[in-house]
């Protein structure tokens, strides 16, 4: 079994001309790449694979990650003219704070200004004492080693989603977004909306937990790993009125990005699968012995999934 990752589906966007999304058009001729390659698993075999009465069965399980209203407006109306279905993870903390989450926020930035000019920016802002995760190896040697990067933009991303102390990341991001967007604009236009997320799992899509605030899980303290999980999975039950399915995806990804402790808290809370980044097939002795690790391709390790610059 396949599980493929895809974050931005969408038409061109001309106002961020450096945003990296997946085109519409090109996520379409992907679709029919793995139709006729591998073919789809329904969602019948899968439920049966999750279940322990069938060993994993080959075909491709879609899966799209952050809640972006890309998913509602786009791809799910693709999906339903193929009869396909995915699974949709969404993180939670934008409901309540009526900002971006700060990963978003940092695409937003690169999108509409790009890496050179937002490295020079950040770099005047930092000080030694705020990158207290710098050292950490697998931060700086696993992050990003399947994007498509100019290095400006690598090292923006990294120092702010790795490298940061998360006390001062948000206040970091705060001061960008003053300079450069009036953000209140944006929370309703990024994102799907509670409603939406109820209406996608009637029309028999999956929603999945992406946590509150999208961390990275192996920089947290076990009591706030918890909260992450549990509060993000409580208020996705309340606005779908009960999950078909819980099921979870890591912030990042990638094994650096959690801990023994963050799989061991998916399962107390009732979480029946949750999934990694790793570019091989899932197994049946995945589903088995480690459930809460699953492996996933990026879509961009496939024909047609590379993402675009509009600029490009």
């Amino acid at each position: 079994m396949k599980f493929i990752m895809y974050h931005y589906v969408r038409p061109p966007c001309p106002e961020l001309p450096y945003f990296r999304y997946l085109e519409l058009a090109e996520f379409r001729r992907q679709l029919d790449y793995f139709g006729q390659e591998y073919g789809f698993v329904s969602l019948d075999d899968f439920r049966s694979v999750i279940d322990g009465d069938s060993p994993s069965v080959p075909g491709v399980v879609l899966t799209f990650d952050d809640g972006v209203t890309d998913h509602y407006e786009h791809v799910l109306p693709e999906l339903e003219r193929r009869g396909l279905w995915g699974i949709f993870y969404v993180p939670t903390g934008m409901y309540r704070r009526r900002k971006l989450l700060d990963v978003h926020r940092i695409h937003c930035l690169l999108g509409r200004y790009g890496g050179p000019q937002m490295i020079q920016v950040l770099r005047d802002m930092l000080t030694d004492e705020m990158l207290s995760h710098s050292h950490v190896d697998e931060f700086r040697n696993l992050t990003y080693a399947r994007q498509s990067n100019d290095e400006s933009t690598t090292e923006f991303k990294r120092l702010l989603n790795y490298y940061i102390s998360y006390e001062y990341r948000e206040q970091t991001l705060d001061e960008l977004m003053r300079r450069f967007f009036c953000e209140d604009e944006l929370v309703d236009q990024y994102y799907v909306s509670p409603a939406g997320l109820g209406e996608m799992q009637d029309r028999g899509m999956i929603i999945g937990g992406h946590s509150v605030s999208h961390p990275v899980f192996s920089k947290l303290e076990d009591d706030d790993q918890r909260r992450e999980i549990f509060d993000c999975f409580d208020f996705l039950e309340q606005a779908t009125g009960g999950l078909n399915l819980p099921t979870f995806c890591y912030p990042y990804g990638g094994f650096h990005s959690f801990t023994a402790t963050t799989e061991n808290l998916l399962t107390e809370y009732g979480c029946r699968f949750s999934l990694n980044v790793e570019a091989r097939d899932a197994a049946t002795s995945d589903f088995r012995a480690r459930p809460q690790a699953l492996p996933r391709y990026d879509c961009n390790a496939f024909p047609h999934g590379q993402s675009r610059l509009q600029c490009a």
